[in-house]
């Protein structure tokens, strides 16, 4: 069982930066990859990046390359979302996410567990 909590959300400008953590619970982090997703209100909740288990791999929505980088600390059961010069269709709960094993970073059914998410906004 692994146990999710994010924190780091709230209201920013347009091009600010905020930095999202999700700490885990549980001896077995570092065997699981990690994905954020995040979902606006009214759209499905949409695929944002993820990070192998021991950090060597990334992989990236388009919507998110260049503007946010994922990293783990896996001494510290934690990985982290920089996220830079964001904008207004930024805004939604983002989510972390464990996976156990790779059937592809994208789909959510990838993921075992889920936190239970924090709000970003960016206002314009």
């Amino acid at each position: 069982q692994v146990q999710l909590v994010e924190s780091g959300g709230g209201l920013v400008q347009a091009g600010d930066s905020l930095r999202l953590s999700c700490a885990a619970s549980g001896r077995t982090f570092r065997s699981y990859a990690m994905g954020w997703f995040r979902q606006a209100p009214g759209k499905e909740r949409e695929f944002v990046v993820a990070i192998t288990p021991t950090g060597a791999s990334t992989f990236y929505a388009d919507s998110a390359k260049g503007r946010f980088t994922i990293s783990r600390d896996n001494a510290k059961n934690t990985v982290y979302l920089q996220m830079n010069s964001l904008k207004p269709e930024d805004t939604a709960v983002y989510y972390c996410a464990a996976a156990r094993f790779d059937m592809g970073w994208g789909p959510t059914r990838t993921y075992d567990y889920w936190g239970q998410g924090t709000q970003v906004t960016v206002s314009s």
